[in-house]
């Protein structure tokens, strides 16, 4: 605040945009001029995370559509190297489901696997009562 001949004269400080450095006028926690602004600098901000992330959502989703091709009527076996021929990669999954009797299931969404003897596995449609 700054005092000039009986009046009172209040100093504000230029506030301006993160992004694109406007000046901002409105609201005193302003920080961005527009959600353009906004949504650029979090998404830069955030962009190795999204990579990361984008990159393993597509090994899931094309391990699904590998699952759901192999498997169109819900239950059938194949063997390992039909599914690596295909380019499933058995690292990633979405959830593990454990019977009574130990045997366990990968998802990869509602498509999944059990593997059995000599190379071979189980393909399934998750079941509604699959948690």
């Amino acid at each position: 605040m700054v005092k000039v001949k009986g009046q009172i004269t209040l100093m504000m400080e230029e506030r301006t945009c993160n992004e694109c450095g406007q000046g901002l006028k409105g609201r005193k926690d302003q920080k961005f001029c527009s959600d353009y602004c906004r949504n650029t600098f979090n998404n830069r901000l955030h962009e190795d995370a999204n990579n990361y992330v984008r990159r393993i959502n597509n090994i899931l989703r094309k391990n699904r559509r590998i699952l759901e091709k192999l498997n169109p009527k819900g239950k059938v076996t194949v063997d390992a190297i039909t599914l690596a021929e295909e380019g499933f990669n058995f690292h990633y999954y979405t959830n593990i489901y454990t019977t009574q009797k130990g045997a366990k299931y990968h998802f990869c969404y509602d498509q999944g696997y059990l593997k059995i003897e000599n190379d071979q596995f189980m393909l399934v449609v998750k079941q509604d009562y699959v948690k």
